[in-house]
C-alpha cells in the first residue's frame, strides 16, 4: 500500500516531466530552438540527473551554434553513460561543427571529432547517421589529416549492408567528390531504382546541377513528378531553367503552375517564384514582364538583397 500511495503522490510529478519533455521535443521539431533551450533550463533546475533533457539542451545549443554550451551538455551525458552510441556520435557532430567554423581551432579537434564517430560506429553496428558522417569525414579531410576514400568507402560498405539506398547514396557521393562523375551517376541512379524516395531524385538532380547538365536535371525532376506530384517540383524545375537559361517556355509554365497551387506546405515563398519569372522574361528579353514580377518579389520579401540587384539588372536592360 505505502509504494501505491507513493506512486500515486509522484504521478503528478512524472506526468508533468514528461509533459516538459514532450513540449520541448515538439519545439525541436519546430526549430524554436531559443524557447526550447528556456525550457530546459528551467527544467534542470528541478530534475538536473535528467538525461534526456540534457540532451534536448544540448541539441538546443548545437542549433544555436552555442559550441562550448552543447559541449558541456554532450559530456555530462558521457560521463553518465559512455557506452551510449548517439552521446559519442552527437558529441563528435558537435566538434565537428565547431571545427568547420573555426580554423584555428579545426586541427586540435579533429581527432577528437574521428575518435567519437569511431566509438559510436563500434558501439552501435546499426547506426546509420554516424557512418555518413564518417563516409563525409573521410572524404572531406586532406591527406595529411586522416583523410581516406579507402576508408570513405569502407563505412559506405557498411551503410551498404544496412540499408542498400543508404549505401549507393554514400558511394555517389564518394565518386562525385572524387571527380569520378559516370560512377556517381550509377549509384545515384541505382539508390533511385533501389528505394525511389524524393531525397534520391534530389541527390541526382542536384549530381546533375553541379556537372552542369541542367536538361538532365529537369528531366528528372519530370520523373518524380509523375511520381510524386508535388508542387514544390514545379518550383524546380522553373529555377533550373532560370538559372541556366534553358527550356523557358516549360521553366514560365512550371512556375506559373507553382504560383497557382501554391500552399505554405510547398516551402518555397512565392516571392522566389516571381524572382525565377522575372529571371526568365530577361532571358526572353520581356522586359516589362521581368519588371512586373521583380516588384511583386520585391513588394513580398523587401529585405531580399538579391531581389533588388536582379531589378537594376532588368532595368539596364
Amino acid at each position: 500500500m505505502k509504494h501505491f500511495l507513493l506512486f500515486l503522490l509522484l504521478f503528478p510529478i512524472l506526468a508533468f516531466s514528461q509533459s516538459e519533455i514532450a513540449e520541448a521535443e515538439r519545439l525541436f521539431q519546430e526549430k524554436n530552438y531559443v524557447e526550447m533551450e528556456q525550457l530546459m533550463l528551467d527544467f534542470l533546475e528541478d530534475h538536473p540527473e535528467n538525461l534526456r533533457a540534457i540532451e534536448l539542451l544540448g541539441d538546443a545549443y548545437a542549433y544555436q551554434k552555442k559550441w562550448d554550451e552543447a559541449k558541456v551538455q554532450f559530456k555530462k551525458l558521457l560521463e553518465v553513460d559512455d557506452k551510449n552510441a548517439n552521446y559519442h556520435y552527437k558529441y563528435g557532430g558537435m566538434l565537428g561543427m565547431k571545427a568547420l567554423e573555426n580554423k584555428f581551432s579545426a586541427l586540435g579537434l579533429i581527432g577528437d571529432v574521428k575518435s567519437s564517430f569511431k566509438m559510436a560506429a563500434d558501439l552501435d553496428p546499426n547506426h546509420i547517421e554516424v557512418r555518413w558522417a564518417l563516409v563525409e569525414l573521410y572524404m572531406q579531410l586532406p591527406g595529411l589529416f586522416g583523410g581516406s576514400k579507402t576508408k570513405s568507402l569502407h563505412y559506405a560498405e557498411e551503410l551498404e549492408n544496412l540499408s542498400k539506398v543508404d549505401g549507393y547514396l554514400a558511394k555517389g557521393y564518394i565518386y562525385e567528390y572524387d571527380n569520378e562523375p559516370d560512377r556517381a551517376e550509377t549509384y545515384y541512379k541505382m539508390a533511385i531504382n533501389e528505394g525511389g524516395s524524393l531525397t534520391c531524385f534530389e541527390k541526382l538532380t542536384q549530381f546533375y546541377e553541379n556537372e552542369n547538365e541542367p536538361e538532365k536535371a529537369i528531366h528528372n525532376i519530370e520523373v518524380a513528378q509523375q511520381k510524386y506530384q508535388r508542387n514544390s517540383l514545379h518550383y524546380q524545375i522553373g529555377k533550373i531553367a532560370a538559372e541556366y537559361n534553358v527550356a523557358l517556355d516549360k521553366g514560365e509554365q512550371c512556375l506559373n503552375t507553382y504560383l497557382k497551387n501554391y500552399t505554405v506546405k510547398d516551402g518555397v515563398p512565392k516571392a522566389w517564384a516571381h524572382y525565377r519569372l522575372a529571371q526568365i522574361h530577361m532571358h526572353k528579353n520581356h522586359k516589362r514582364k521581368a519588371l512586373e514580377h521583380i516588384d511583386m518579389a520585391i513588394a513580398e520579401l523587401p529585405k531580399i538583397k538579391t531581389f533588388k540587384e536582379q531589378k537594376e539588372k532588368i532595368v539596364n536592360m
